[in-house]
């Protein structure tokens, strides 16, 4: 294993995290007794091999469900000082709500700390006032500090770069949880900032909300050779020294195999991934147009500045990505998240754009004139049944 300092902290964080969300029973808590043995066994087993592997990073939250309780079987088998164990706990309006579920994590955990304690989705104002007034949650947070019980604080993101940025510049956090992948780098400025603080930098899910790489379409998987995208993507991440630690969401023991061989590719990073680099651009250029690929973004309203906040950005982003590298079955799983995700992942889809003046929330924007009609075809392109955040279905 590769390891990197994991900013301001200190610690010795590994390349590759063992993120909890996809080996635990369920999102909700349930007894003890209704865990099934099977089930237990393979989330015992995943972490004992990725322990094995170096990966002694073992991240989890209160949000996700039977996680914490199931890892509280295995985790206080190892040497304590051997672990790294991060929990995430939601801000909440009640500071004394937020103190509860951290002393429910850290009973379900059975340990008496835990190395890192992240405000779990700083995603908008309302969860970043929530958290840094005077007498919030990250007041709670420094309490449980200094008792012994957190050694450092962080937080975890699904927002805005800027309500990042905002958070990062209160200089009051040692490390980020955020997204940033190939696929969807508009958080750069985001770890250029938090590096600006020596804070360490967790990427959340980049096989997964990175393009849902565990099962690529034939185009992606041709146009990343000789790696595959999920190589691919884990080498682009790593080739960045901002950034410290990815997440890897094992469910089984044998989900580690293929992010290890990112590894022996780190030192040669740039030439190997060069050549994939220009292929991907090229391919987009090519199937979407030059100016297209080099100047969409440009001057986009917000959702909360169009009307019925339909999210201009995202649905352009997710069409880019259909067309340009047959990720369709990712882009359509995005898509009908808005309007169901909240402020996880916010604004509504573009079902009534027909209905809709855009002229004046575009009226920067270099391709105002065919946006509205490029809107309509991701809608029919994309839609399909309404999808849940996992912790909602």
């Amino acid at each position: 294993m590769l390891y990197r300092r994991f900013g301001r902290t200190e610690l010795k964080m590994p390349v590759f995290s063992c993120g909890g969300m996809r080996y635990q029973y369920k999102w909700e808590d349930v007894p003890q007794s209704q865990i099934p043995r099977d089930n237990q066994k393979n989330l015992e087993a995943t972490i004992r091999r990725g322990v094995e592997l170096g990966i002694n990073h073992i991240e989890t939250a209160r949000g996700y469900g039977s996680s914490e309780m199931q890892l509280g079987k295995i985790l206080p088998t190892f040497p304590r000082e051997q672990l790294i164990v991060q929990t995430k706990v939601n801000p909440a309006v009640d500071p004394k709500e937020f103190q509860r579920n951290f002393e429910n994590s850290l009973r379900n955990l059975r340990l008496d700390y835990v190395d890192l304690l992240g405000i779990h989705g700083i995603n908008h104002p309302e969860s970043l006032n929530n958290s840094i007034r005077p007498g919030g949650c990250l007041d709670v947070a420094k309490k449980l500090q200094a008792q012994g019980k957190v050694r450092f604080i962080g937080f975890s993101t699904h927002g805005s770069t800027d309500t990042i940025i905002q958070t990062i510049q209160t200089n009051q956090f040692d490390y980020v949880n955020l997204h940033w992948y190939y696929i969807n780098q508009v958080n750069w400025a985001a770890i250029e900032a938090a590096n600006s603080q020596d804070m360490g930098v967790f990427i959340i899910s980049p096989s997964d909300k990175g393009g849902m790489l565990y099962k690529p379409p034939q185009k992606l998987i041709n146009l990343c050779t000789p790696l595959s995208p999920m190589v691919f993507n884990d080498l682009f991440c790593l080739s960045h020294p901002q950034v410290h630690t990815l997440s890897l969401g094992a469910a089984k023991p044998e989900d580690f195999d293929e992010h290890l061989k990112t590894l022996d590719l780190l030192k040669n990073a740039s030439e190997i991934l060069s050549p994939i680099l220009a292929r991907l651009e090229e391919e987009a250029i090519a199937t979407l147009g030059e100016d297209w690929v080099k100047t969409w973004h440009v001057n986009l309203p917000t959702f909360e500045e169009t009307p019925l906040q339909v999210n201009i950005p995202v649905i352009l982003w997710l069409r880019n990505l259909a067309i340009a590298y047959d990720l369709l079955e990712y882009a359509q799983m995005r898509y009908n998240l808005l309007g169901n995700g909240s402020h996880w992942f916010p604004g509504n889809k573009a079902d009534q754009v027909h209905t809709l003046n855009l002229q004046q929330c575009l009226s920067r924007s270099p391709h105002a004139d065919k946006i509205p009609r490029l809107l309509a075809q991701a809608h029919q392109m994309l839609a399909g049944e309404a999808v849940q955040r996992l912790s909602q279905s």
